[in-house]
């Protein structure tokens, strides 16, 4: 009886074998004269040669869908032993917009034209600033490219920063220490990586700092080499920490900057970074500058006539 033993990597355990490992119970279920057995992240297999090439093709599949969907249901399973489902392979008319596939199999993709567009600039250039409204999408956008960076291995970390500037409340006197006081500012980005990586992994993540989260004042001082940083809330950025972000990119980085002009929350004396920037920068090739407006909001259909009624009353 020979042997061969299948090592996951990058998977959700649970969701890749299913509630009592029933996944892979089907699967043994439909070989009885091999052994199939999940232990940690290999599964060992037991049996002729014929059988365990048979049972690796399924387990390959299988493997292929969940990298593609997230997740692996007794279905998929059925399909897959029956040969009604084949292996996915990725379709460019069905995945043309698809950025990502998130975690429990949500698909994550660019709905508006603008969104688009920031996705394919973040392919050709290695510095985007994507500029709109609340509710355009920009910030969640950035993630999920962020995200396809890391897991098709073009990057090694994820770097993901913001300004921790007031808006309205004063951080002093909100209780717990500075990582408490900070997160709650950094919600939107944890609400983001957790649609798009499965809790166990992401949390992995978090502390080996492959994905870092944390105040720009953190960055002041370091090379970020062969990551993907993204700087939210750019707004609020003073020009002189924009330019210290600016000159953190090293070598095989790339980054996008996001903001929402009418949002500021600096003192009336200091000047938001971004605007500053998007003068300064204006011109020079291999940055690009992508403008999201009301046409991107993607939350609620009221968010639209909010936003538009705001404008007309600026006006």
């Amino acid at each position: 009886m020979l042997e061969k033993i299948i090592t996951l990597e990058d998977v959700s355990m649970v969701d890749f074998l299913g509630i009592h490992n029933a996944n892979i119970k089907e699967v043994a279920a439909a070989f009885p004269g091999s052994k199939i057995i999940s232990r940690g992240n290999e599964i060992r297999i037991q049996g002729t040669a014929p059988e365990i090439i048979r049972i690796t093709d399924v387990m390959d599949s299988l493997i292929a869908h969940y990298q593609k969907y997230g997740k692996v249901t007794n279905d998929n399973v059925k399909g897959y032993l029956n040969g009604v489902v084949k292996s996915p392979v990725a379709s460019a008319e069905d995945d043309a917009d698809v950025i990502i596939y998130g975690n429990k199999g949500l698909v994550v993709k660019a709905k508006t034209p603008n969104q688009k567009l920031l996705v394919e600039q973040a392919e050709k250039f290695d510095l985007v600033f994507a500029v709109g409204p609340a509710g355009t999408g920009k910030t969640y956008t950035a993630v999920a490219i962020a995200v396809r960076a890391l897991k098709n291995k073009e990057v090694r970390k994820i770097i993901i920063t913001r300004p921790a500037v007031e808006a309205g409340e004063n951080l002093g006197f909100l209780p717990g220490d500075l990582k408490e006081k900070i997160d709650p500012y950094l919600r939107p980005i944890y609400d983001a990586l957790d649609d798009m990586i499965a809790p166990e992994k992401l949390k992995l993540y978090l502390e080996s700092r492959t994905i870092e989260i944390a105040p720009l004042a953190y960055m002041r001082g370091r090379t970020l080499n062969n990551a993907f940083i993204l700087l939210d809330e750019a707004q609020n950025t003073t020009p002189m920490q924009m330019k210290m972000f600016l000159t953190r990119m090293g070598p095989s980085s790339k980054a996008i900057i996001t903001g929402d002009k009418s949002q500021i929350d600096l003192p009336k004396n200091l000047k938001s970074g971004l605007i500053d920037s998007l003068a300064v920068l204006k011109g020079i090739k291999g940055i690009s500058f992508v403008e999201l407006d009301g046409s991107d909001v993607v939350r609620h259909r009221l968010v639209k006539d909010i936003l538009a009624a705001y404008d007309k009353s600026e006006q």
